[in-house]
């Protein structure tokens, strides 16, 4: 039996009821698609991922990526490779591809959909699959030369990577040291060493075209210096795409990992042999902004792959709960002649999986909501609303570190925390899928930035460099929410009393950003709680879109039929996760006001 359920009807209430996508099915960029096409796709989607996918997902754990240290090359299990052959051949990669080249033109919100069923199911294929959406990248950035590396990648099915980090640059991005000379005929020589590179190589695609950061030879210190080139693991024939030598880049080792172990995580060395010859991606060195092309598609996967696994969690706990008998009814405890009954009547396993509910279906409001957004950005182009597309980069350039940094961490605590307490003793073994789900999602608080380099972001880049105007626009619609009255009218009060607390946070952080001006140590007491302001953000934007999803439940729950639970079990969700968390940020206000950085002056010995 698969391990993976899809949470479709959620998803479907999500996209329409919560978010009204079909108002912009059928205009614009989107009018080959309508409701019916879009919901076909996604129980197809749905299918696929409960069997075909789900059914490797735990044997390529436990084979997990094969390197041979003489070739180069990294093997995988035949069954991973069977469920990624089920999603290629299924013509799933043209909703990532350019149109231009046989892509499919779908909404964000419809694309996130789909992919949160398989990154929840086996997320190894959508770290595969992502080539594809590398050549969008190269393919709209591209010279004219370099737009058939993007037809070549497409048509003949490549693999793709993005290499930031080094040996001795991680995080710091701009300390890289691979080096780029250009030659005589155009192209460029890199020499380096890479480190971290996900899904690097596979057997099941001919070639790699790798997207590398590279400092030209003359290139400036820091991020500015920066270039990004396309270097594919084989040489190629331009026009025909036909495969050549081998091109002096090579995996030289993958690492032994907690989770994940599908995905080839690859240390990758550069021209040591041969030259690694590599294509300046555009002609211009703009490696930087040409790369956040790609960690933003990337950031938003890794947000919606940790969502995703809770949510896979929450349903494998839930089915858990309803069928393993365990003790006696609470109210007769001391009845040892009563009756055994099944976890599910246990407070605290009930609060646990309200826990798992309410986080899962507002995280995945998040992610559709930032999709949502999204779309509203490609169809302000197709329009060239130039204001409505400046607010809406900006709206998303806000929830990006939220989606992928709140959701990633809310996930990976819960899933440990809770989806596998539920199952007791046994969620500790192999038994049960959820310890894979747990060492799988740790990885997703760590790559494309860690949660404290999300903080930071989000409260330096998307609040202070921005004037505070995104943020802004965002917190008056929740608030204009806050006091609409109507239904669930304390939980909206709680949610207009928490989004006071949120402001006087952000309030407390500016000002302390602005006095270190002066004084310079006071950027330390922002520092230390700029992942906090970011979880009480993630917590206020998932409240009200619970609230909303309430709202909508209470007005259709009268006349619901069969599907009164649904709409129950909806409005459940937003009272008790307004209840219980919304409360939290007051305390985090507390702690950061009465904060003072003196944690700075210890000593490094005192730790």
């Amino acid at each position: 039996m698969s391990h993976y359920t899809a949470n479709l009807r959620d998803t479907e209430f999500c996209l329409f009821e919560l978010l009204g996508r079909e108002k912009i099915l059928g205009t614009s960029v989107y009018a080959d698609i309508d409701r019916q096409t879009a919901m076909g796709m996604l129980e197809e989607m749905k299918r696929l991922c409960e069997n075909d996918l789900a059914a490797s997902f735990v044997e390529a754990d436990r084979i997990g990526a094969i390197f041979n240290k003489e070739s180069g090359n990294v093997t995988l299990p035949e069954s991973f490779k069977k469920s990624y052959k089920s999603y290629i051949d299924g013509e799933w990669w043209r909703v990532d591809a350019p149109v231009e080249l046989g892509g499919t033109k779908i909404p964000q919100s419809i694309r996130w959909a789909i992919a949160e069923m398989v990154l929840g199911s086996n997320p190894g294929i959508h770290l595969y699959a992502s080539g594809y959406a590398f050549a969008q990248v190269a393919y709209v950035l591209g010279t004219d030369k370099q737009k058939k590396i993007a037809k070549h990648m497409v048509e003949k099915h490549w693999g793709a990577t993005m290499q930031l980090t080094e040996p001795d640059a991680g995080s710091d991005v701009g300390a890289g040291r691979s080096k780029a000379v250009e030659q005589p005929d155009g192209t460029w020589h890199i020499t380096g060493n890479k480190r971290y590179i996900t899904s690097g190589d596979a057997d099941f695609y001919d070639n790699v075209v790798h997207f590398v950061l590279a400092r030209r030879e003359g290139g400036g210190p820091g991020t500015k210096g920066l270039s990004l080139f396309l270097i594919p693991k084989f040489m190629f024939d331009f026009e025909t795409g036909e495969l050549g030598k081998r091109n002096g880049v090579y995996v030289t080792s993958i690492e032994d990992k907690m989770g994940l172990n599908v995905s080839a995580t690859c240390e990758v060395n550069l021209g040591e042999h041969e030259p690694a010859v590599g294509y300046l991606l555009g002609d211009v060195h703009q490696g930087i902004a040409q790369m956040f092309k790609v960690i933003e598609f990337a950031r938003m996967m890794v947000g919606t792959k940790a969502i995703a696994t809770l949510s896979a969690g929450y349903q494998q706990a839930l089915s858990y709960a309803k069928v393993r008998v365990q003790g006696g009814d609470m109210k007769v405890m001391n009845d040892k002649a009563s009756p055994r009954v099944t976890i599910i009547h246990h407070p605290d396993v009930r609060r646990s999986l309200m826990v798992q509910k309410s986080y899962s279906e507002g995280m995945r409001a998040l992610v559709l909501y930032t999709a949502s957004i999204q779309d509203e950005i490609e169809l302000a182009e197709k329009a060239g609303d130039t204001d409505l597309l400046a607010d809406m980069i900006a709206r998303n350039d806000l929830l990006l570190p939220v989606v992928k940094g709140y959701g990633s961490e809310k996930s990976w605590t819960l899933l440990g925390t809770e989806s596998l307490q539920t199952f007791g003793g046994a969620g500790f073994t192999r038994d049960w899928p959820i310890e894979q789900y747990v060492r799988d999602a740790k990885i997703d608080t760590l790559y494309e930035g860690t949660t404290a380099i999300q903080g930071l972001d989000f409260f330096f880049r998307k609040i202070v460099k921005d004037g505070g105007r995104a943020i802004g626009l965002l917190g008056k619609e929740i608030q204009k929410f806050a006091e609409s009255g109507g239904t669930n009218p304390q939980e909206k009060a709680a949610l207009f009393t928490a989004l006071g607390n949120l402001n006087g946070i952000i309030a407390v952080l500016v000002t302390r950003a602005i006095e270190s001006q002066e004084n310079p140590e006071k950027i330390y007491n922002v520092g230390l709680h700029t992942s906090r302001c970011l979880m009480a953000v993630g917590d206020i934007i998932t409240a009200w879109l619970l609230l909303r999803q309430a709202d909508i439940a209470t007005e259709k729950l009268p006349n619901a039929g069969k599907e009164a639970e649904f709409y129950t079990g909806k409005i459940a969700s937003a009272k008790f996760f307004v209840a219980n968390f919304l409360p939290q940020i007051a305390a985090d206000r507390a702690i950061i006001e009465a904060g003072d950085g003196a944690i700075m002056n210890i000593p490094e010995s005192a730790f």
